[in-house]
């Protein structure tokens, strides 16, 4: 028979366990040039290059930086902490712990989401401070950020998956997998306005959803009715996560 107590303490110690990966990654990888390179300087660069030379408004591009910047940020961290620890020989002893796969697995989702959602308040800062721009509903520009960043770090977590101890293979897969999402999302031209096969592609990338709910902040038109956004990035991170687990769990022991 289950005894609620014990139930409790178990779930106490692994949400201690989860919080201890964060701060560990907080500390250890959050300044890495590689996290700080494909994270905060990837998304400028592409901004940058869609800008220049193209006559649109300045206040109309500012949500698809911000989207953009946290798809990037939030999805940073995941696919090199894994590779990192395999390398450093530590992820042996990560695993070997009473804390359970998916609370270590969680603390790397709540380290993304923490990454990006406070990184994103850089460009949201820009573009309100060097534009004329400004947010029309402050509580859908939150719900977007926040949702977004746990639903882009769950997608982190689960490309660092394979059972590689080189950064550089596991950040090849990684933008294998978010440069095409990025490009069928909305973010450089609003999904209405996307040729009728990459409106039908579109909502398979989380980052549709996030870039609409950011789109509306500012008072911009959305694509998607607003109740379907958040629930997609809820059902994405759900999901994404779920299948971490399971590649996690089946690939570990090929990665010691």
């Amino acid at each position: 028979m289950n005894d609620p107590a014990e139930h409790a303490r178990t779930w106490r110690r692994q949400a201690h366990g989860a919080l201890v990966i964060v701060k560990k990654n907080a500390l250890l990888y959050y300044l890495k040039p590689p996290v700080l390179i494909f994270g905060v300087l990837f998304p400028v660069f592409f901004f940058l290059a869609f800008k220049m030379g193209r006559p649109i408004p300045a206040r109309d591009i500012v949500p698809g930086m911000v989207a953009m910047a946290l798809w990037f940020t939030a999805s940073a961290v995941g696919p090199l902490v894994t590779p990192w620890e395999r390398r450093a020989r530590t992820y042996e002893r990560l695993i070997s712990t009473p804390v359970s796969l998916h609370a270590i697995l969680a603390g790397d989702v709540v380290s993304g989401l923490i990454f990006g959602a406070c990184l994103s308040v850089v460009p949201v800062g820009l573009g309100l401070a060097l534009t004329d721009a400004g947010i029309a509903r402050p509580h859908e520009l939150l719900a977007g950020l926040v949702l977004g960043a746990l639903a882009f770090a769950a997608l982190g977590v689960l490309l660092a998956a394979p059972p590689a101890s080189t950064p550089s293979n596991i950040m090849l897969l990684s933008n294998l997998v978010r440069l095409p999402l990025l490009f069928l999302s909305g973010v450089f031209v609003p999904v209405g306005r996307m040729p009728p096969w990459a409106r039908w592609l579109a909502p398979a990338s989380p980052l549709s959803y996030a870039a609409d709910m950011v789109r509306r902040g500012f008072g911009q038109e959305g694509y998607f009715p607003p109740w379907l956004s958040p629930l997609a990035l809820v059902a994405f991170a759900l999901a994404l996560f779920a299948a971490a687990n399971a590649f996690h769990r089946r690939w570990r022991a090929k990665g010691l």
